[in-house]
C-alpha cells in the first residue's frame, strides 16, 4: 500500500505570518483530505544558516513597503475570518524555549494542546513568552503542566530533534517561516497557500492515475 502524500507545515511561534497561515490549514485539509504534519523549526537558526532577516528588519527604512505589508495582512485576515490576532508588543520574542517545548510536547503526546496555547499567548493575548515566569504562568493558565514541559525540553533528545529538523529544513531549501512542503515541492509564506492547495490536488490526482495504471 502506497504511503499517503506527505504535507508539512514548518513553523516557529515567533512568526505572525505562520500563525495566520495555520489558521487556514483546516480548510485545506477538509477540501483535500490531507493532514498537515506540523514540524517545529527554530527560525533564528534558519536565519543564521541562510543569512536571512526578519521582515521587521528587512523592511526598515523602505518607503511604502511596510505599509503595504500591513495592508496585505489585513486582507488575509479578512479573507479567512481571523478576528482575534493581535500584534505582540514584546516582538521579537526569543522562541528557543517555545520551540523546544513544542518538540517536547510532541514526544509526550500533548502537542495539540501545547500548540494552541502557545499561539494564544503569542498572538491572541500576547505576552513576553521568552520570560520563564511568564512562560510558566501562561501555559499553566491553559491547563498545561508547564514545569514538566520545561524540564522535558531541556533533555538532549528534544534539543537534538529541533536542531536536526531546522538543519533539514535549510538543506531542503527553507529560509523562513512558514514553509510548506507538498511531497518534495516547497512553498514559502502565507500568500502561497493557494499554490499549496493546488499542488496537493495535482499530486493526489497523479498518484491516483499511477495506482490505476499498476
Amino acid at each position: 500500500m502506497k504511503a499517503p502524500l506527505k504535507v508539512e507545515f514548518q513553523f516557529d511561534f515567533g512568526s505572525p505570518n505562520a500563525y495566520l497561515a495555520e489558521r487556514a490549514l483546516g480548510g485545506i485539509e477538509q477540501r483535500t483530505g490531507v493532514s498537515f504534519e506540523y514540524r517545529p523549526i527554530l527560525l533564528g537558526g534558519i536565519y543564521k544558516a541562510t543569512g536571512n532577516r526578519s521582515p521587521a528588519e528587512s523592511l526598515l527604512g523602505i518607503k511604502n513597503k511596510p505599509e503595504y505589508a500591513a495592508l496585505e495582512m489585513k486582507r488575509f485576515m479578512r479573507k479567512h475570518g481571523i478576528t482575534n490576532f493581535q500584534s505582540n508588543p514584546f516582538f521579537p520574542v526569543n522562541t528557543l524555549a517555545l520551540m523546544r517545548g513544542a518538540v517536547a510536547a510532541q514526544f509526550e503526546g500533548v502537542f495539540e494542546q501545547y500548540f494552541r496555547a502557545a499561539y494564544h499567548h503569542m498572538w491572541e493575548e500576547p505576552k513576553k513568552m521568552d520570560d520563564p515566569e511568564v512562560f510558566r504562568a501562561a501555559f499553566e493558565s491553559s491547563g498545561i503542566d508547564a514545569k514538566a514541559i520545561m524540564a522535558r525540553a531541556q533533555q538532549d533528545d528534544v534539543k537534538k530533534k529541533l536542531i536536526e529538523d531546522t538543519n533539514d529544513a535549510v538543506e531542503r531549501g527553507a529560509f523562513g517561516s512558514p514553509t510548506f512542503f507538498v511531497g518534495e515541492e516547497m512553498f514559502f509564506g502565507k500568500d502561497q497557500l493557494r499554490d499549496v492547495e493546488d499542488s496537493i490536488v495535482e499530486q493526489l490526482a497523479e498518484r491516483r492515475v499511477k495506482s490505476l495504471s499498476m
